[in-house]
């Protein structure tokens, strides 16, 4: 594959020939699971913002005008903090099967027994801001400063820092060539482009993606693009038996996101729970965190990049 610079478009990607994944073990499929750790690092009233965050919560966006305190909003995110988090994590400790921290730092500062229990699990992290901050909007400075703080309030946190970045909203035209210049991380998911990784040219050197999904992550429960957790399931089953299938010729990846404040909920946690047994049932499956699979694509295809 063509090795593009950051900030090129790529219509083209691996085109027909996808390289063979190689991943570990012969598996065909590679499974990440990413779990947003972001309640307490919303927009909200008692932290100096304008108004309160709603988004991806069960409250009705905008019914409550701002300047007041939302308070529906408000404790639907500390439920996902108190309640959801835990739910999950307990879910996937007793599966065995790898979970990918998403954490903005704010998050992990406001409750130190999630930071304790991602710590002493030795869960996989990944550091998705600060706050909820818009990238887009910031001067380079004030990105590079922002970038930092993440970084070190997260390394604070857990004793250990991240060893990826996904912005919370778009990323800016400068992000990844911050990131580089920060150092620290294998790789960045600001990325929706493609079943595989790919490197870009960053300052001259190939950067790792590991892209994200916007479409397997249940901020479609949220958003009410789907309904119920049997919806949920269901779109997660469809994509699941599509990219099994074809990874029998051509090794595939699959993320899937979740939140603590919406699929920490009973109410959709079923379809969790069901969406495991599926792939679990199923043989040529790697469970992986996205560091895993980073260090892997570096490993096994880095030498392949061509620019």
């Amino acid at each position: 594959m063509k090795m593009v610079r950051d900030g090129d478009r790529d219509f083209v990607g691996y085109g027909r020939n996808p390289p063979d994944a190689k991943w570990p073990g012969g598996a065909r499929l590679a499974l990440v699971v990413v779990l947003n750790v972001e309640e307490g690092a919303e927009p909200s009233i008692p932290d100096g913002d304008g108004a309160t965050e709603a988004a991806l919560t069960d409250a009705i966006p905008g019914e409550v005008a701002a300047g007041k305190r939302d308070f529906v909003a408000e404790t639907l995110f500390e439920y996902g903090s108190r309640v959801g988090f835990w739910r999950l994590h307990d879910l996937f400790a007793a599966r065995g099967v790898s979970l990918t921290i998403n954490a903005c730092a704010q998050a992990l500062v406001r409750n130190g027994e999630i930071a304790a229990a991602i710590r002493d699990s030795g869960l996989d992290l990944c550091c998705h801001g600060d706050r909820f901050l818009r990238h887009y909007r910031m001067s380079e400075a004030e990105e590079r400063g922002t970038i930092a703080a993440a970084y070190r309030g997260i390394e604070a946190a857990i004793g250990r820092p991240p060893l990826g970045w996904q912005s919370r909203y778009s990323s800016s035209e400068a992000t990844r060539a911050l990131l580089v210049e920060h150092g620290g991380f294998l790789y960045d998911s600001d990325s929706y482009a493609d079943d595989l990784p790919y490197f870009v040219e960053v300052a001259g050197k190939p950067h790792l993606v590991v892209p994200h999904s916007f479409t397997h992550n249940d901020n479609r429960l949220a958003t009410a693009k789907l309904g119920t957790a049997n919806d949920f399931y269901d779109h997660l089953a469809a994509a699941f038996r599509v990219l099994h299938a074809e990874s029998a010729h051509t090794p595939r990846m699959m993320t899937v996101s979740l939140h603590s404040r919406i699929s920490g909920q009973p109410s959709r946690f079923e379809a969790v729970q069901r969406f495991l047994d599926l792939a679990q049932s199923h043989e040529g499956v790697w469970f992986a965190g996205r560091s895993e699979v980073a260090r892997h694509w570096i490993a096994t295809h880095l030498s392949e990049t061509t620019r």
